[in-house]
């Protein structure tokens, strides 16, 4: 079962605001900006979009980037314990 939702991590990437990050809140994946995230949320923080190297580059992106992405957050996600 999938975690975290490919379109999720797309508007993560996608994001014109370079001041958000993706949260997991009661077994949803949202991008929300960071200061809008409260102090009990910011530990469902899974990656802010200024830590993605892939966020950074010129490059458009593309579904393939997207799913190794999603699958990677994935991981993360499932080692935290989700």
């Amino acid at each position: 079962m999938a975690l975290l939702d490919p379109d999720c991590v797309r508007r993560l990437l996608e994001s014109a605001d370079p001041d958000v990050a993706l949260v997991f809140v009661r077994g949803e994946c949202r991008v929300m900006p960071l200061d809008e995230i409260d102090e009990r949320h910011r530990k469902l923080v899974v990656v802010r979009r200024a830590d993605l190297p892939e966020a950074h580059g010129d490059e458009p992106v593309t579904e393939e980037r997207v799913e190794a992405l999603t699958r990677c957050l994935e991981n993360t996600v499932r080692d935290l314990g989700a």
